[in-house]
């Protein structure tokens, strides 16, 4: 019996979206530029009814057309679904994976992640690494007989230092939450596939539009799609993409046991979200750069965080393996009152946790993002009570500048 062509389709969405491209575009065609490939490298068209936008499949099972026939592709939402592949698939597009699943938050994400290690095993970790992925390591991690060692992520040597015989994993953020450090990536892969150890970035402040761990040799990376990738603070999602096949069944396996998945109408809106990415991301780029060049001049900043600065230590790497400085900043006044008075005054950034949305969002990682650790590991990381977080929107640069300059006089 041969097959429609909505049916090749719901089998293997990713491929069947390729031969399309390669059919519209030909062999040996120039690759699409971003934001035509977030419009057009995956399933964004429903092959069956040409509607231009991947319908909602709210289904929770999937009628089966006979018992014992060939299985078919969808039977319980929890194994797979078609608006969650579709979305998979340009999550693969998005990272240049073979590999990509759809997670119902970041922190599901970096969980299944986390979770791939075994009883005995051992992980490095960033010094500064998000409070969330912190309480997990520290407190989750434990519980399987499994070690962390937080080091400087920025010191090859440091690394060196505490890699151990069963040492299987090495986590990576860069730049880092809150304080916007920056680790060699190359450098660091290498080391880990000298030594048989798993590399895994997590790549939320720069997204894959502006740096490409898998590219740099990273074996996973991970986002928020809460963040940027869905960029309008109405959904909660995480990616993971892989281009090792082992790996992918893995995540699979577990994704699909802890129940970690993404529901159907949150998918719909980060496929609406991410054909708009490349646009957003520009601007908020934009103003990102331009708000830090003037936070550095004003008497009451004490410092600025952001690779894109020239006096940032980590400057020369971040150039290297990233197009621009991303659109997040951190920035540290001196006092508890300035603190105080800024989020009084402050107009248009929203006082909030999480970033990347349209809107900017000021956070403060203190009681915010970094609240879940102790004020000795906060100390540590250099996450300090005066710090706050900028996550910059697509505002006109000029109503920003006016805003900061009013809420600091």
């Amino acid at each position: 019996m041969q097959l429609h062509s909505a049916a090749k389709f719901f089998l293997n969405p990713y491929q069947y979206y390729q031969k399309i491209t390669q059919i519209f575009f030909g062999k040996g065609a120039q690759k699409m530029k971003i934001n035509t490939k977030l419009l057009h490298d995956y399933p964004v068209v429903d092959t069956y009814t040409g509607a231009s936008s991947i319908p909602k499949y709210q289904s929770s099972t999937f009628a089966q057309k006979e018992l014992y026939g060939q299985p078919q592709k969808y039977l319980y939402t929890r194994f797979g679904n078609p608006t969650v592949d579709a979305l998979e698939s340009g999550f693969c597009s998005l990272e240049n994976a073979n590999y990509a699943l759809a997670y119902s938050s970041g922190m599901a994400a970096i969980a299944n992640v986390l979770m791939l290690l075994n009883a005995g095993d051992h992980i490095i970790a960033p010094l500064e690494v998000y409070g969330g992925t912190c309480q997990f390591a520290t407190e989750i991690l434990p519980k399987y007989n499994i070690s962390v060692s937080f080091v400087d992520m920025s010191d090859l040597n440091d690394i060196k230092a505490h890699l151990h015989s069963n040492t299987k994993m090495i986590y990576i953020e860069t730049p880092s939450n809150p304080l916007l450090k920056v680790c060699d990536i190359q450098k660091i892969v290498a080391l880990a596939h000298q030594n048989n150890i798993l590399t895994v970035a997590d790549n939320t402040f720069m997204t894959a539009l502006y740096q490409k761990p898998l590219d740099l040799g990273s074996d996973i990376v991970l986002e928020s799609v809460t963040k940027f990738v869905n960029g309008h603070s109405d959904v909660v999602a995480g990616l993971v993409a892989t281009n090792q096949s082992s790996l992918a069944e893995k995540l699979r396996l577990l994704q699909k046991n802890f129940g970690a998945i993404l529901g159907v109408e949150d998918a719909w809106l980060v496929l609406r979200g991410m054909k708009t990415m490349g646009l957003r991301m520009e601007k908020a780029v934009e103003n990102a750069q331009q708000l830090a060049e003037y936070l550095v001049t004003n008497p009451k900043i004490k410092h600025v965080y952001y690779p894109g600065l020239e006096d940032h230590p980590d400057a020369a790497v971040h150039a290297h393996q990233a197009s621009n400085g991303g659109a997040v900043l951190s920035f540290e006044v001196y006092d508890k009152k300035t603190l105080e008075k800024l989020t009084k005054k402050i107009k248009l950034p929203i006082l909030a946790v999480s970033l990347g949305g349209v809107e900017s969002i000021l956070s403060h990682p203190a009681t915010m993002s970094h609240a879940c650790l102790t004020p000795e590991e906060r100390q540590k990381q250099g996450v300090t009570d005066e710090l706050l977080r900028l996550s910059c929107g697509i505002e006109n640069i000029e109503d920003l500048l006016e805003d900061f300059k009013q809420a600091l006089k």
